[in-house]
């Protein structure tokens, strides 16, 4: 071979591997959970307009997730099948004690309130003590609103079927409280929005407890509905990624607190992606005022959920030290968080 015939053919060779090349980089894909509810609106207006992928950059591709309650996402983070998750309190404790801290860490609040125990008015439920014999639903065993409706239970001298006492607590999906609810197989449901507010307004139920009001001895009426947790293997390889996604959701969140209305019309149009309908307008109000969005993880209600938890026997025989289930460095290094109690037009 020629020296001309050479330096053609290497010239072919590189241009092969110009146009074609051998290893095409591909965008690096985090998959992040949440439930389709009011009291994930971070989530699904950061879906929705893009917010999220906008501050992550074109490098990096989101799969979201959508899942129907707070342990389902728990078995997803135990699994490694996820890397962020907007979830309940509830189930952030139950999966913190179980993987021993493997599987997950909370790094900001979400959201304060957005859940209350809706009765029907011929189930003749006028006071905690006509629980007695009654059937209540909860959206799944472990779940957020069921810890709060055990430890409710409790607190008044009431114990489910299933430790000895007369009160039925049957977890079930969402959708499938509103179906039993208006045809009387249940009595009464412990829900978060907007299924609370569906209840009252789609199921004929009344509002016999916000749950604010059994949190205001504790926290002043402070709890923390959802949470933004993360798992830790996802933080420890891409720090970078978890600060962005931090940082983007405290500026998220202030701009849900700023733009109440225009929220609401971003979420209620996730919802009807996400379920086939959209909300009647005034079940997506009083959903929304039920709850106030924030990035404060409010710690003192988390310490009481573990409580709850392991009186009811969802953490053991022990009870865990959870001092290190909130890592606050993320939110810290962020812009300035949003505290809750906060509300938007």
């Amino acid at each position: 071979m020629n020296n001309r015939s050479g330096l053609l053919l290497l010239a072919g060779v590189a241009w092969l591997f110009t146009a074609f090349p051998a290893h095409a980089a591909q965008p690096l894909k985090i998959r992040v959970g949440h439930f389709p509810n009011v009291t994930h609106a971070q989530a699904l207006v950061g879906h929705a307009n893009g917010w999220f992928a906008r501050a992550l950059g074109s490098d990096v591709v989101i799969d979201w997730k959508i899942f129907s309650a707070g342990p389902a996402a728990v078995q997803a983070l135990f699994a490694g099948e996820i890397d962020l998750a907007y979830l309940g309190t509830g189930p952030a404790v139950v999966g913190y004690v179980k993987s021993r801290g493997e599987a997950l860490r909370v790094i900001a609040g979400a959201a304060d309130g957005g859940a209350a125990l809706i009765v029907r008015p011929q189930a003749g439920i006028r006071t905690a003590a006509d629980f007695h014999g009654k059937r209540v639903a909860s959206p799944q065993l472990g779940n957020t609103q069921d810890v709060a409706l055990r430890g409710w239970l409790a607190d008044h001298g009431l114990t489910p079927m299933e430790r000895g006492g007369d009160v039925r607590v049957m977890p079930m999906a969402n959708p499938d409280q509103l179906t039993m609810f208006r045809q009387g197989e249940i009595d009464a449901a412990w829900s978060p929005e907007p299924w609370a507010s569906r209840l009252v307004h789609q199921g004929g139920g009344v509002v016999f407890l916000d749950e604010r009001e059994v949190w205001k001895a504790l926290t002043g009426g402070r709890f923390a509905t959802t949470l933004l947790v993360a798992h830790p293997k996802f933080l420890a390889e891409h720090p970078d990624l978890a600060a962005r996604w931090v940082g983007a959701h405290v500026e998220l969140t202030q701009w849900i607190v700023d733009h109440g209305d225009a929220a609401k019309v971003v979420v209620n149009d996730e919802l009807k992606r996400a379920t086939g309908k959209p909300l009647p307008q005034a079940v997506l109000d009083e959903s929304w005022d039920r709850v106030a969005f924030t990035t404060d993880p409010i710690e003192a209600s988390i310490n009481q959920m573990v409580r709850w938890a392991f009186d009811q026997g969802f953490l053991g025989r022990r009870r865990p030290d959870v001092s290190q289930i909130v890592d606050r460095a993320w939110l810290e290094g962020a812009v300035r968080p949003v505290a809750a109690g906060e509300r938007g037009p």
